[in-house]
């Protein structure tokens, strides 16, 4: 296993969208906490999304009715626990915040929400009889790793090697991201919808979604790279 800590590539723009992204996950989790078990089960199943109900029309839980469509949103923003929440929140600043520098902050957060919704859309075709509430920020961040394969393959990435020994490890971006979208795949294929409490469906259609929209935009654009290095793009002349 090996879990990716930084990399190398810098950006020209603060990323305020990523940071407040991420202030906004971190606060909507912390709130769930402070509600107890059973306040958190009530507001899993009150503002995560649930295929069942697009399907079939149909309420689960008509003491706490919410729109379907709405929760195919307020479910980006909600975690299971401390490590799906800092996971998906480290994922997102290593990767996010040079995918802001590319869009700048308002075509980002539109980019960061359709690939959620692609991710929830790929999910449910595929679990549409499915009654557990999907939560977190996965399949959103999933775009922007796809996108940032596209914009910065030959960035280098530190991870965290993980066997029978730890050791840091710098990587190309290609094979991080392509081992981690291969092993997503291959669990979506082996495993059932959300096999271990994993959406693995709702992070292909994530990744497919940033990977092929940024394969779109940046087609017959000229790169540009940063002085004295040619490994990567700053951002697109739009």
């Amino acid at each position: 296993m090996f879990i990716p800590i930084r990399d190398d590539n810098p950006t020209i723009r603060t990323p305020y969208m990523t940071i407040a992204l991420i202030v906004v996950n971190t606060l909507v989790f912390l709130y769930s906490q402070m509600l107890g078990y059973e306040g958190f089960s009530a507001f899993t199943y009150h503002y995560g999304f649930i295929p069942y109900e697009l399907f079939h029309q149909v309420e689960l839980t008509p003491a706490l009715p919410a729109s379907v469509y709405t929760t195919a949103f307020t479910s980006m923003f909600m975690h299971g626990g401390w490590f799906h929440l800092i996971g998906n929140m480290l994922f997102l600043w290593i990767y996010g915040n040079n995918i802001e520098d590319f869009f700048g902050p308002i075509k980002f957060i539109i980019f960061y929400v359709a690939s959620g919704i692609s991710a929830i859309v790929l999910y449910a075709i595929f679990g549409p009889d499915s009654q557990i509430p999907l939560i977190g920020a996965s399949g959103a961040i999933a775009g922007v790793m796809g996108a940032y394969m596209v914009l910065h393959p030959r960035a280098r990435i530190t991870c965290l090697f993980i066997f029978f020994f730890i050791q840091f490890v710098v990587l190309p971006a290609k094979i991080v991201l392509g081992f981690w979208f291969a092993f997503q795949l291959l669990m979506a294929l082996v495993g059932s919808n959300s096999g271990g409490g994993v959406a693995w469906l709702a992070h292909v259609g994530g990744f497919g979604f940033g990977w092929g929209l940024l394969k779109l935009l940046t087609r017959g654009k000229p790169r540009i790279h940063p002085p004295n290095n040619n490994q990567r793009i700053y951002r697109m002349r739009w």
